[in-house]
């Protein structure tokens, strides 16, 4: 089954968290994820507000959780950390 990534986000340095993007958009490619949403606008309606939202599609559960534990996206998220509040799940699609 289908499933997407996604993303909640404070971002606190914008200089660090820049080098996170630049890294982190081409290792979810690499690890067959297609973005459907990036940073738009959007609604709040209940729990913290993060200015920053990213919905990821993946081929699967376990192909979103290998991507997120690759080399690849952990140097990417090594950019992150410090640099950002943030909330990250997967979850199944019902497709």
């Amino acid at each position: 089954m289908p499933a997407l990534w996604i993303a909640h986000v404070t971002v606190t340095d914008e200089e660090a968290y820049g080098r996170y993007a630049k890294l982190a958009g081409p290792a979810i490619a690499k690890h067959g994820g297609q973005f459907i949403a990036r940073a738009g606008r959007y609604v709040q309606l209940e729990g913290k507000e993060r200015p920053r939202n990213v919905v990821a599609r993946f081929d699967s559960v376990e192909a979103a959780e290998a991507c997120y534990h690759s080399p690849d996206y952990q140097e990417a998220l090594s950019h992150a950390r410090g640099a950002s509040e943030r909330e990250l799940l997967i979850v199944e699609t019902s497709e």
